[in-house]
Parts: C-alpha cells; structure tokens; sequence
C-alpha cells in the first residue's frame, strides 16, 4: 500500500498541541511514521514536498522533516515529470484546489499512491475515484479496520 503525505502532516507535530484536534491528528500522523519505518507501508515523496519543505522558514523543521523522507521515502516523483504533473494538476484546480495542493495530489496520482493523507480540511473536501483523501485518523480507522 502506498500513501504521500502532504506538507501539512508533515508540520502538525509542530503545532500547538493543546488544541484536541491537533494533538489527535498529530499522534495519528506519528503512529503512521512508524507503520512507514516497519516497511507496513510505502512512502511516496516528491520535488513537489521538497521545495515546500525547503521554504519552511524554521532550519530543524526542515532538516528533520527532510531526513524523515529521505530515510524512508519508497518512492519518488521527480522533477522530470513535472509535464504530466502540471497536466493533472490543472484538472484538479478546475475543481477548487489551490495550484500546490493539486500539485501534491497529481504526484500521488502519478505514483499511484492508495491513500493521500492530509489535515487541511479545505482540500479533503475534493474527491476522485483515483485516490483516497484522508485524514491521518481516517487512515488509521481504515488500515485497521
């Protein structure tokens, strides 16, 4: 099974945790973490997550959260695709979602990823037949379930 993180699971273990939401979404996002480092699933990355990463103005964020998918990552869809990207990417912004995010979801689709897994409530709201769109809490009901 393969699933691609967007930016914003990356980064909710370092939002503030006294919000409920948040703590959940961050203990779901790391109980994930360590079904990718067990090889219990397959990590997909991009230069898509790479340069948003690189613009995270805080230097451990970045470095720890690059390392991360470095370390783990299974597969990678790189910059040479980034035609059929921007292709697929135009489709889904027809529909609403932002230029990045629908950059995030092309290169799921491209790598054909089962699951897309995010915390921005705004881009769950855009569904395909072509790949899942979670929560990290929603993943977890259902790879358990």
């Amino acid at each position: 099974m393969r699933i691609y993180l967007d930016n914003c699971c990356y980064n909710r273990p370092y939002d503030d945790q006294t919000q409920i939401r948040i703590s959940l979404e961050t203990q779901a996002k790391l109980y994930i973490q360590e079904m990718i480092k067990n090889n219990d699933i397959e990590l997909v990355t991009s230069y898509v997550l790479e340069f948003e990463n690189s613009n995270n103005r805080f230097r451990q964020k970045k470095e720890t959260i690059q390392k991360f998918m470095d370390d783990n990552e299974s597969f990678y869809v790189g910059v040479e695709k980034s035609y059929q990207v921007n292709t697929i990417a135009n489709d889904i912004q027809q529909t609403g979602v932002k230029e990045k995010d629908a950059c995030h979801i092309a290169c799921a689709m491209l790598a054909e990823c089962d699951y897309f897994i995010s915390t921005d409530d705004r881009l769950l709201k855009y569904q395909t037949n072509k790949i899942k769109l979670v929560t990290p809490e929603e993943f977890i009901r259902e790879k358990e379930g």
